[in-house]
């Protein structure tokens, strides 16, 4: 599939698999009319770490606030809508069941269809808002939960060529930043230290086989954990940029070389990054520094987009829909669903 032939496909998106509740009403999958987040990080940041319950409970208090508001900035009303699209997984399953539920009322009641959007999928497609996708791509999405390297040869074509076999990157981020006793979340605060240091505490680079594309970040991390258990049982200081730094070059370098090296051996005409760490400044540099030498096109959304929103689930619900794909109203939240191609 090329691109939309639709003229005027308006979709109210809604994402609350973690500790985002947002709503957003996205047009022909490439234009943002409204986009409403309402964050929960200072209702985590105590605990150290999403804590479920509690994001679900936020959910419930949030949801039809963002959806209303969505409407409102967008000036529109169900009328002018032609879908509803929600994510359906992965993602916290009690968080999840708040916006599927919530979407599944509001479909039924105003005579909508319904859609049901991988998350992972969902951040992909946000680089569609910013810039034409064009096929063959590559996506490297770097998340808290997710790690991996995305094939894509047409719209809803997904082929996984890499993952991560323990850790994903943003989740080493933040263990990482706990071990150095920094607030949650810890990536930005990772990303912050390593621009500030000089020197660089060297780690390890997990490559596993040669021919590989998976990645694996839990021995990185428990590096650094005995590195400052060493430091602590010697009665000497580490310094917390020279770590983070040191942290932060290992896992950069991992993920772009995979990228690259998987970039060259299928041949894509764009790479594009995803998820919430994608806005760590040190890959994007890394990555866009790289793909110019190699003179591949590489794109990455704005930092507002990279992180959960309901626009990016309304961008990949686009193509979805004038493929034909919908879903029904005994839509369940699946937290350990799988990125599949909606695609033959």
């Amino acid at each position: 599939m090329g691109e939309f032939i639709m003229d005027n496909l308006v979709i109210l998106a809604i994402e609350s698999s973690c500790d985002e509740t947002a709503a957003a009403i996205i047009r022909n999958g490439s234009e943002i009319i409204s986009n409403v987040v309402a964050s929960q990080i200072e209702s985590h940041k105590r605990f150290g770490g999403v804590v479920p319950e509690i994001a679900s409970r936020h959910h419930v208090e949030q949801i039809t606030v963002v959806i209303e508001e969505a409407l409102a900035k967008a000036n529109m009303k169900p009328a002018d809508l032609d879908a509803v699209a929600v994510t359906e997984g992965p993602g916290l399953v009690g968080a999840l069941l708040i916006g599927i539920n919530a979407a599944k009322a509001f479909a039924f009641a105003n005579n909508l269809p319904i859609l049901g959007v991988h998350h992972i999928a969902g951040h992909i497609y946000a680089n569609a808002l910013v810039q034409p996708m064009e096929f063959p791509l590559l996506a490297l999405v770097v998340s808290g939960g997710h790690t991996e390297l995305v094939y894509m040869k047409e719209h809803g074509s997904f082929e996984v060529i890499g993952e991560t076999r323990d850790d994903a990157a943003g989740e080493a981020y933040d263990k990482v930043a706990r071990v150095l006793g920094l607030p949650y979340p810890g990536g930005p605060r990772i990303d912050q230290l390593a621009h500030e240091g000089e020197e660089a505490v060297v780690f390890p680079r997990v490559w596993l086989e040669e021919d590989s594309y998976d990645f694996s970040f839990s021995g990185l991390k428990s590096a650094v954990i005995n590195y400052k258990h060493n430091m602590d049982q010697r009665g000497e200081e580490i310094s917390p940029t020279a770590v983070a730094k040191g942290f932060q070059e290992s896992v950069v370098e991992v993920l772009t070389a995979k990228t690259l090296r998987a970039a060259r051996q299928y041949n894509v005409k764009q790479v594009i990054a995803a998820g919430g760490v994608a806005a760590n400044k040190g890959l994007r540099t890394s990555l866009e520094v790289t793909f110019a030498d190699e003179g591949i096109p590489f794109y990455v959304p704005p930092l507002k987009l990279c992180t959960d929103n309901a626009a990016m689930i309304g961008a990949a619900a686009a193509p979805m829909f004038e493929a034909g794909k919908r879903g029904n109203l005994t839509m369940n939240g699946r937290p350990g669903m799988e990125l599949k191609s909606w695609v033959e």
